[in-house]
């Protein structure tokens, strides 16, 4: 549509150029036409075209506005894909409060969460006499992932704050951009995490249950045995008292003291062995000093 306004009024400028021009030919022929007419006229004609070029300037102005505010709706109809950064480290004292502030200058943040201690840990620390509950590791949304990347490139092992007064300033970021990951992934991770937590927890009580109910049972057993045999010995009955049968496992002395025997057997064995053999190699000896010395008597 604009392109045909244009052409319309192209096509009108010039009609009234041509117009112009035969009147100009028509006074000319006529005698009639002064020179100072024909200045005005000039510069009359020189301020249409000046209006008509500032028109069409003014036109295109609009349309390159025009074009930028499509370009931005674009971009702002397009959909921000998120993206989540991994602390490694968290100091302690340190809050997800404290961290949104942090990190919030750098763009916009969603959600966050940071993994509590494990409960053994929180039980040591109580009895310890501290109360305060702190993080191990946590995870940050940012609502644009190219945002998250350049925040995990720039910050990781860099230290939190930027003066030596601050707090956190002697701690460093432990961070990393994780890719293709969603924070429905988080969520089924800690849900599996907690289902296995409460079946451990089942596991044990059910444990619990059977050595209990295993021990009492045998505390009635014993009752009702030990009535039976009061009752026994009462009526004048010979009461047959079981004996276990069963060998006792060595002492580590015991142990030592089987390996030094069984050394000092071989030794002794050895000695034997040797004291055969010089008694013989003796007996060979004077053997054949007697048939040696023979000899040169006879």
């Amino acid at each position: 549509m604009e392109r045909r306004e244009e052409d319309e009024d192209t096509k009108a400028l010039a009609q009234t150029e041509d117009e112009e021009e035969q009147d100009e030919e028509e006074k000319r022929e006529d005698g009639d036409f002064d020179d100072d007419d024909e200045e005005e006229e000039e510069g009359a004609a020189a301020d249409r075209r000046d209006d008509e070029d500032k028109d069409v300037g003014d036109k295109d102005a609009v349309e390159v506005k025009e074009k930028k505010k499509k370009v931005k709706n674009v971009f702002q109809d397009r959909k921000c894909v998120p993206g989540i950064i991994y602390l490694g480290h968290i100091p302690p004292r340190f809050r997800p409060k404290q961290l949104r502030n942090l990190l919030s200058v750098y763009g916009e943040i969603g959600r966050i969460f940071l993994q509590p201690e494990d409960r053994q840990v929180r039980k040591r620390k109580k009895k310890a006499g501290l109360r305060r509950c702190d993080f191990t590791e946590g995870w940050v949304e940012f609502r644009d992932k190219r945002v998250a990347k350049k925040v995990a490139a720039s910050l990781h092992n860099t230290p939190m704050g930027t003066r030596k007064r601050q707090r956190f300033s002697s701690d460093l970021w432990c961070m990393k951009y994780l890719h293709r990951f969603q924070w429905i992934h988080l969520s089924e991770r800690l849900a599996y995490e907690q289902t296995v937590l409460n079946q451990r927890l089942r596991t044990e009580v059910s444990q619990a249950k059977r050595e209990t109910n295993f021990y009492l049972n045998n505390v009635e057993k014993s009752a009702h045995l030990d009535k039976l045999r009061k009752k026994r010995q009462r009526d004048g009955e010979q009461v047959e008292e079981k004996t276990w049968d069963f060998t006792q496992r060595q002492t580590e002395e015991e142990i030592q003291m089987k390996k030094r025997r069984k050394k000092d057997s071989v030794l002794q064995k050895h000695l034997d062995k040797a004291r055969l053999m010089e008694q013989k190699s003796q007996s060979n000896v004077s053997l054949l000093a007697k048939i040696f010395n023979s000899k040169p008597s006879q």
